[in-house]
């Protein structure tokens, strides 16, 4: 009895020993060289760069406007730390530099780095309609667009339609990586490519509307008539050539959506802002909105000449405006030309603006995407039209009159 009891005393006391031992164990300090993780944990930041790649990255100059992307410097092996203590602060700057457009704006001969010299020559017979588009060099699914709806090549309604697009270099080439290369593949297969070696940017617009007038004047001459648009316009060019079959191609003629008595817009936030330096009149000439118009080939060939003579403005439709002005020539207003959209009446909130009715009887629509306009072209040329006479759009909304009030007889 005796020995058994020293024997469960003595298990005791190596139990409480063990114990200790593993409290001792668990509980001591410990340094980093004893801690082993069992799992590598997930590394959420670069590890620090290297000697080389470190050196690399603090010779290259950052400058303002010219910084690296942060991926591209993840990739170079920078800690996010460095990043932030490495580029300087961004400095906004103003929308126009007004100052370096007075400088350069009488630079305004460009070499044309793709031409399109027998547009309008070959095949044989005269060009009814030129269809002018100006795009930029990323929007090639816009062009294909327009060349597979409304500026289609060919005979349509029995005269000869042709089409150009006109471009400049882009603003930013790392966009569109081989674009030179994109380009001479995209002229070589469709011919309808005028690239000149300016920046494509929204205040050289200009200059694409006078080279490409110099270009009308020297490479198509014959030319009848000539709409001239943005790439996100639907054209009822079936509409277009019925109005100008009735008219003398000999005379001057210059139809679209005509702005009259606009101001210039003073406020510096707005992308059309003008200082009075630059142009001191409380009103712009008469002019028509960018997104389309139609002019005849001898009022093209007095432009090109007259806009010779005139300062180049940074807005090419009052610059437009004043070549009109210039030639005493006042632009025609045409309700077909919906250069700023349709705008649905508040008066009828049930009604649907994008509706083959509303387009049929229209000239040019502005603001559209590239699939709106497939859609519409294959709606207003399926075989069985959408509209019936009676729904077909003839003039815009109007308010009904409303009848006097009458009371019953009985009252």
């Amino acid at each position: 009895m005796r020995i058994r009891i020293k024997a469960e005393v003595f298990c005791t006391l190596l139990l409480l020993m063990a114990l200790g031992t593993l409290l001792y164990t668990l509980f001591r300090p410990t340094t980093k060289q004893d801690v082993q993780p069992l799992h590598k944990p997930k590394k959420l930041k670069t590890p620090p760069p290297t000697t080389a790649s470190a050196k690399k990255y603090y010779d290259s100059k950052i400058r303002v406007g010219k910084a690296k992307l942060l991926s591209e410097i993840y990739n170079a092996g920078v800690d996010s730390e460095e990043v932030k203590a490495t580029i300087p602060t961004v400095v906004t700057q103003p929308p126009f530099d007004f100052q370096q457009y007075l400088k350069g704006k009488d630079h305004r001969n460009f070499s044309l780095l793709i031409n399109q010299p027998n547009k309008c020559t070959k095949p044989s017979g005269d060009t009814f309609l030129l269809i002018v588009v100006k795009s930029i060099v990323e929007e090639f699914d816009r062009r294909e667009s327009v060349r597979k709806t409304w500026g289609k090549e060919g005979m349509v309604n029995g005269v000869r339609v042709r089409r150009v697009f006109l471009l400049g270099i882009p603003r930013n080439k790392t966009t569109v990586s081989l674009w030179e290369s994109l380009m001479q593949q995209e002229s070589h297969y469709y011919k309808d490519i005028l690239l000149w070696d300016f920046l494509d940017t929204f205040f050289n617009l200009t200059l694409k509307e006078i080279h490409f007038l110099n270009w009308a004047e020297a490479f198509c001459r014959n030319v009848k008539f000539i709409f001239k648009g943005d790439a996100d316009v639907f054209v009822n060019v079936e509409n277009l050539i019925h109005f100008l079959q009735n008219h003398n191609a000999s005379d001057d003629l210059f139809v679209g959506d005509i702005i009259n008595h606009a101001k210039p817009i003073r406020s510096k936030k707005s992308k059309y802002y003008i200082p009075e330096t630059m142009y001191g009149l409380g009103m712009y000439p008469s002019y028509a909105g960018g997104g389309g118009f139609l002019m005849s080939g001898v009022t093209m060939k007095k432009l090109a000449n007259a806009c010779k003579e005139v300062e180049l403005f940074p807005i090419d439709d009052v610059f437009l405006g004043m070549c009109l002005q210039r030639i005493n020539l006042k632009p025609v207003l045409h309700e077909g030309f919906k250069t700023f959209g349709i705008t649905k009446p508040s008066a009828a909130p049930n009604l649907q603006t994008f509706d083959p009715c509303f387009y049929r009887d229209l000239m040019v629509v502005h603001s559209l995407k590239a699939a709106e306009i497939w859609l519409m072209w294959n709606l207003l040329h399926s075989q069985q039209p959408p509209c019936s006479q009676k729904q077909r759009i003839k003039k815009p909304f109007r308010w009904k009159k409303k009848k006097p009030f009458q009371f019953p007889p009985h009252f």
